[in-house]
């Protein structure tokens, strides 16, 4: 297997002046520090622009982190691999790279209550915010609330494109509360609106032939799963409820497990 070749410092520089919109400086800079006999300095401003990119990728990961709303304790540093079926746990680890989210593919994740599915969604959403991509999680109830009310004040076109700006949205617990025509309609035009531009990732109790009781008739259930089925990868978590287990071993006086510390954390210290 043949390693990419590393770029020379004069491509990088030009690389990184084109992500930070500066054309002129990447066109420019190298080439005259060259020709005014400064070539050995080409070195020393790439390493300050890596430092500038990096410095810049943090501060937007810090800013999406917060604006994400992602519970911060779940993510894949803090999951229990046990207690995950190893074929979902692969799957999440593989999504988690991002790919997924080109051509707006879906993640929809089923299963009994207290399988995991919240906590693996969240941590492909954590994942995602690592890599520089603006994801927000929200239970179901509280967004259509937050949708409903701006229909109600007419600002919900308005609402819609600010959530536009998220690459995935995270939808938990979609089938726990009954929706009304009205919370049903919000929810659908959302996810109407996102079809095949950008994704959602939906956590339900619910199989699909028990979907009728979100959308409230036929015709506007099947709608919703046709444009939530047609680019997606299903997750379907079948193990041992993860939170009647942790119930027990409270009951029995076991110690809570140690937390698994994330990679770098670890890599750090070794």
């Amino acid at each position: 297997m043949t390693r990419a070749k590393k770029p020379q410092p004069t491509e990088r520089i030009t690389e990184l002046c084109v992500q930070f919109k500066l054309p002129t400086v990447g066109a420019e800079l190298c080439r005259r520090l060259a020709e005014a006999g400064f070539g050995d300095a080409i070195a020393i401003v790439s390493e300050v622009f890596e430092m500038e990119a990096s410095d810049r990728h943090e501060r937007r990961v810090e800013r999406l982190r917060r604006a994400s709303r992602l519970p911060p304790g779940k993510t894949f540093g803090t999951l229990d691999d046990s207690k995950l079926p190893k074929t979902v746990l692969h799957r999440a680890r593989e999504l988690a790279t991002g790919t997924f989210l080109e051509g707006g593919t879906n993640l929809l994740c089923f299963g009994l209550p207290g399988r995991g599915k919240s906590h693996v969604a969240c941590a492909i959403g954590h994942a995602l915010v690592e890599q520089g991509h603006a994801v927000l999680f929200a239970p179901t109830y509280q967004l259509v609330q937050e949708l409903l009310a701006a229909k109600r004040d007419l600002a919900l076109p308005s609402m819609l494109r600010k959530l536009d700006a998220f690459d995935a949205i995270v939808l938990d617990d979609i089938g726990y509360v009954q929706q009304n025509v009205d919370e049903a309609e919000v929810l659908f035009t959302l996810l109407a609106e996102r079809y095949e531009r950008r994704s959602v990732i939906i956590t339900s109790n619910l199989v699909f032939s028990e979907w009728e009781r979100i959308f409230r008739n036929p015709l506007s259930t099947m709608a919703a799963i046709d444009r939530l089925v047609h680019h997606s990868v299903i997750l379907e978590f079948d193990g041992p409820s993860v939170r009647a287990e942790e119930a027990k071993r409270r009951q029995r006086g076991d110690p809570d497990p140690a937390p698994r510390k994330p990679k770098h954390q670890e890599h750090q210290e070794a």
